[in-house]
């Protein structure tokens, strides 16, 4: 009997907790982002409701294809892992030539009526990739080639994402780097690849001088005009003191804070909801990542741990990245917070990757 077979034994419901979660979560930020985009909808669209209308709708469409995923068995998807990677590479590239340009960033597909941005697609893809290339290797797990492989494989998605979304581009590494860090039992090559990684990051910043510029915005925001958004953001944070001024009473959201629907929510989530609400948003999202790894200890195989891994480290490195931006404890990068902030592309893509996940716990151990 093969082992596929003998997983397919084991299946089980998904995984209930993980399903509550992300609801919550999906519930939560639309509450938030309505209260949080309701001025600038009303200014720009005539309409208050128009940034949750949008949302609610991909995240109906996300809620679709989640459960689409989760019903089917993730190693039947592993098997298209290698096309999947190719279409992002070949979106990633169209981006290039015939991307349309939103808010200064050539980031978005426009097909008829819909904008999508390849990027969110390439993270799913590459976390199925990756785990492809790790069942079908035939080198030793903890070898240099294969550590070496795996990032010569993921190359060419992080040139091409980084050439005009430098965020997207450190999410993905991130990925690789927490997928070869499961597989691998050494933790001395690490070293090798955090120094070697500095080095790409600082020569990749040196190549722009606008990168140059938000590194002395962060250093003093005060004397840039462009650290103005950060300004606002931080007065956001410390007027909410403990409780908040409670949901739909922020002041900086009315203009002060420039699109604070989209990276610098987590600044009027502060504001309205103060130190509590934040603290909240992070433990729901700190619950959810502890869900994922659960998932990934409790995989019936390799690729199960692998997939459910990538997601956590993408969930991970993305709200991190997110809230050290916002508090400006790193320079400004431009990553939304998952499932809060505005973006149809992104929380579908987030809901299918949930999807995945819930694939995985359906045959757990």
């Amino acid at each position: 009997m093969k082992i596929s077979e003998k997983i397919l034994r084991h299946t089980r419901k998904a995984d209930t907790t993980l399903v509550a979660l992300v609801v919550l979560l999906m519930i939560a930020g639309l509450v938030l982002l309505y209260s949080t985009s309701a001025y600038n909808g009303r200014v720009k669209f005539n309409d208050p409701a128009y940034y949750f209308k949008k949302q609610l709708f991909a995240g109906i469409l996300g809620f679709v294809g989640m459960y689409l995923i989760s019903s089917m068995d993730y190693h039947r998807l592993l098997k298209y892992a290698p096309w999947l990677y190719l279409l992002s590479l070949g979106l990633s590239t169209a981006v290039l030539f015939v991307g349309s340009s939103i808010n200064g960033s050539r980031r978005w597909l426009t097909i008829g009526p819909l904008s999508f941005q390849p990027s969110e697609f390439a993270k799913v893809a590459v976390i199925l990739f990756l785990t492809w290339m790790v069942e079908k290797t035939k080198q030793k797990l903890s070898g240099w080639k294969f550590m070496v492989m795996v990032f010569v494989g993921v190359l060419p998605i992080v040139a091409l994402v980084g050439s005009n979304n430098l965020s997207t581009a450190v999410i993905i590494l991130g990925i690789a780097v927490i997928l070869i860090f499961v597989t691998n039992p050494r933790y001395l090559p690490f070293v090798g690849v955090a120094g070697a990684g500095t080095v790409l990051v600082a020569v990749f910043l040196s190549l722009e001088s606008y990168r140059l510029e938000r590194l002395a915005i962060w250093r003093n925001p005060e004397a840039y005009e462009k650290g103005f958004q950060t300004i606002q953001g931080l007065y956001a944070i410390g007027s909410g003191g403990v409780f908040g001024k409670g949901i739909g009473s922020s002041l900086q959201k009315l203009g002060f804070v420039p699109e604070a629907q989209n990276d610098m929510i987590f600044s009027i989530i502060c504001e309205e909801t103060g130190l509590v609400g934040a603290c909240l948003v992070i433990l729901a999202f700190g619950l959810l990542i502890w869900r994922l790894m659960v998932t990934a200890v409790h995989a019936p195989d390799l690729a199960g741990t692998l997939i459910a891994s990538g997601i956590m480290g993408h969930i991970a490195i993305q709200v991190i990245l997110n809230i050290a931006v916002v508090t400006n404890t790193i320079p400004n990068t431009g990553i939304t917070l998952p499932f809060i902030s505005y973006g149809g592309t992104s929380v579908a893509f987030l809901l299918a990757e949930m999807g995945l996940a819930l694939s995985v716990t359906r045959m757990r151990r």
